[in-house]
């Protein structure tokens, strides 16, 4: 079995296909999804039909990213709708739209709750811990405020207080390959923006990245760097 970790895919579709076609999934493998399904990229409702399909049939621990905090938020108040779509939202939209404009009531009701209801803020195990953003050092993940769970950066990044390896997205690393802190590794390698998808062995810091052209590589984790 292994523990695979997923980065930000932002609606690319395409990357997504061709990094599972590499990585190959065992059935007993558990991939944990650090949230960002939706937005800037060209087929979010494909993505997200991919997340729950692998969520109901046990394989897929999905994590809420800021961007599904968003959309969320955009079904009830105009004001963070308007924000929603200045952040990426107007392509999620076009992506359900059939030759003509549509609005969130294009959303099925099925994405609705798994954006709701189906995926989680946090994920650990006995090893590591999974996040979209980061967390606060000196607080139990189970009392993380919701902003620095979702929003906060990956910069001056401390080891927390548990013990245990983080891994998370949301802050795009721009070398197109994940950053390891040895006490955290960030896997949001800029797919939406001509860079990569990721998917990382967390136990052996092996990884797998794919694009939206379905070109493919490989790589292991770097050396731990001092944290910036």
């Amino acid at each position: 079995m292994r523990l695979l970790a997923l980065g930000d895919i932002h609606g690319c579709f395409d990357a997504l296909t061709a990094l599972e076609a590499a990585v190959a999934p065992a059935a007993d493998d558990l991939m944990v999804a650090v949230g960002d399904y939706v937005d800037r990229g060209p087929n979010s409702a494909a993505v997200l039909d991919w997340a729950i399909e692998r969520h109901v049939a046990g394989r897929l621990v999905p994590l809420r990213g800021n961007h599904e905090r968003m959309m969320l938020d955009a079904r009830h108040d105009f004001r963070a709708r308007h924000a929603w779509l200045l952040y990426g939202g107007a392509a999620t939209l076009e992506s359900y739209a059939q030759d003509q404009p549509v609005g969130l009531e294009a959303v099925p009701e099925r994405h609705w709750r798994f954006l709701e209801h189906g995926c989680l803020n946090w994920f650990e195990t006995d090893t590591h811990f999974f996040v979209h953003a980061n967390v606060l050092p000196s607080i139990p993940l189970d009392e993380q405020p919701e902003a620095v769970l979702l929003w906060q950066r990956f910069f001056d990044v401390q080891p927390h207080d548990g013990g245990k390896t983080m891994i998370c997205g949301h802050t795009p690393q721009e070398s197109g390959r994940p950053t390891n802190l040895g006490h955290a590794v960030c896997i949001d390698t800029w797919v939406y923006n001509s860079g990569w998808l990721t998917c990382l062995d967390v136990s052996s810091g092996d990884y797998w990245q794919a694009n939206q052209r379905g070109e493919v590589r490989s790589g292991r984790l770097d050396r731990p760097q001092r944290s910036s």
